[in-house]
């Protein structure tokens, strides 16, 4: 009977630190289902069952919210690629295969808008759409030939465009670029006819040209040699027979000079009789 008291006591004490534990657990639920984290990154949009979306975008960090009243929704407003590819027509009524590559990121100040009219996939939604109306609105200016010569100035079109439409839904865009672009068969194949045809006008006109300069040099040389003919009529008809004679001396030395080079060549006298190669016995 003596332990009764002590026994007492001890689940008095037990009792008060179950109380105190249902009470810590029950405050640290509701201390957890009452934060929020907001990553790097990221921002959050309210939810609250009463007012709906709040206006007020909350930035990183941890925050305090009503449990089971407000819910917060996390979205990335980092910048993100994305690629889309679109077939259309040229205004010359050639088919373009196209492709763009661009970075996109929403607008922060417009994130409670985005997030009512869009949701969450925003992206999915708008640039799949408005990429392809931009560049078939785009190239339908422009002929299949202007598209491959003008490519830079077609380029900074569908930039303005694209960027313009993409800010009417809140999406800002950066750096834009044609990254692929082909035609159809028969364009193709009238491309390289075009090309090979301008290869056989510049190989005729190079040939046109080479016949040309060697006509003009024909010309100049015929002048020259009739120039040099007729100073030597000159020459003759002032010194008479003496100057052809100098040309006969002149002729004859550089033959002999020529000849006396020259191992193949024996000199036999004028006049006699000589043996060669008579061996006396």
């Amino acid at each position: 009977m003596a332990a009764t008291p002590q026994a007492a006591a001890v689940i008095g004490v037990l009792n008060k630190v179950i109380k105190y534990a249902i009470g810590l657990g029950a405050g640290a639920s509701a201390l957890q289902t009452s934060l929020y984290n907001v990553d790097g990154g990221e921002r959050a949009v309210i939810f609250d069952r009463f007012r709906g979306i709040l206006p007020e975008v909350v930035g990183e960090g941890t925050h305090l919210r009503v449990p089971w009243v407000q819910t917060p929704h996390i979205m990335d407003i980092r910048t993100r690629p994305r690629s889309i590819s679109s077939v259309t027509g040229t205004k010359d009524l050639q088919m373009v295969n196209m492709s763009l590559r661009f970075l996109s990121k929403p607008a922060e100040e417009r994130l409670t808008k985005i997030f009512q009219g869009l949701g969450m996939d925003w992206e999915e939604r708008v640039l799949p759409s408005i990429g392809n109306e931009v560049v078939k609105s785009v190239v339908a200016q422009y002929n299949a030939e202007q598209l491959l010569t003008q490519r830079e100035k077609v380029s900074h079109a569908i930039r303005d465009a694209l960027m313009v439409r993409a800010a009417d839904f809140g999406i800002v865009l950066e750096d834009i670029a044609i990254t692929h672009l082909s035609f159809g068969t028969e364009f193709t194949k009238a491309v390289e006819m075009k090309q090979v045809a301008e290869q056989d006008a510049e190989r005729a006109r190079f040939v046109v040209l080479k016949a040309e300069q060697e006509r003009n040099a024909a010309i100049i040389r015929a002048e020259g040699e009739s120039e040099a003919a007729k100073l030597i009529s000159d020459a003759t008809k002032q010194a008479g027979a003496g100057l052809v004679e100098l040309r006969r001396i002149e002729a004859a030395k550089d033959i002999a000079e020529t000849m006396s080079k020259s191992q193949n060549v024996v000199y036999l006298p004028s006049g006699g009789n000589m043996l060669l190669g008579i061996n006396p016995r």
